[in-house]
């Protein structure tokens, strides 16, 4: 069997990434298996490692860097990483799936630029910046000052949009859905030889 693909899925906060995601992966025929992060959070009570991550602790995290054992990774503030294993994509694309990586804008352009034409980098994007502000208030789960700190990074991050291979504007969330799931499709069943120059 043909090994898998990634796809690499990035957006502002609040532009339904997760949401489009969850819906998408439902569909077996495209072969879809989450990437498990790996992060030196504390583990939470309910949670397993190497389920819900893969829990390392600082040193660990950093030892494996040294060994250039990411694919991407960021330290969000002091001491507190997440990052993408290599061997985590190698283990799903074993298995004949296709792999999916929900990271951020950055990790993302890392990542695409890693695997080239292997891997499918897609942009979920808000249909204004206004419309998104709007969004997180309604969600009702963040201070004003936390909706203004992902406001302006979402700012930030939509300016690497063109960078991606798609970009999909979350505007009407039935018809992202289709969308992305047409070009994810797409790309997960074309030949592995049929890359584009």
């Amino acid at each position: 069997m043909e090994t898998g693909k990634l796809i690499i899925i990035s957006a502002p906060s609040g532009s339904g990434k997760s949401t489009i995601i969850n819906e998408i992966i439902k569909d077996e025929s495209l072969r879809l298996s989450f990437s498990i992060s790996a992060t030196t959070r504390p583990i939470r009570r309910g949670e397993q490692d190497g389920v819900n991550y893969y829990f390392m602790t600082p040193e660990e995290f950093k030892a494996a860097i040294a060994a250039d054992e990411f694919a991407e990774y960021q330290e969000v503030y002091e001491g507190r990483f997440y990052g993408t294993l290599k061997r985590e994509i190698e283990r799903i694309n074993a298995e004949g799936r296709n792999v999916v990586l929900d990271i951020d804008v950055l990790g993302g352009i890392n990542v695409k630029q890693m695997y080239g034409d292997h891997a499918l980098a897609l942009f979920i994007q808000p249909p204004s910046i206004e419309i998104l502000r709007h969004r997180l208030l309604s969600r009702g789960t963040d201070s004003v000052e936390e909706i203004e700190r992902r406001v302006n990074k979402a700012e930030f991050e939509l300016g690497y949009a063109d960078q991606y291979d798609c970009v999909v504007v979350n505007d009407v969330l039935r018809t992202a859905i289709d969308e992305t799931h047409e070009i994810i499709s797409r790309f997960v069943n074309a030949p592995a030889s049929a890359s584009q120059s």
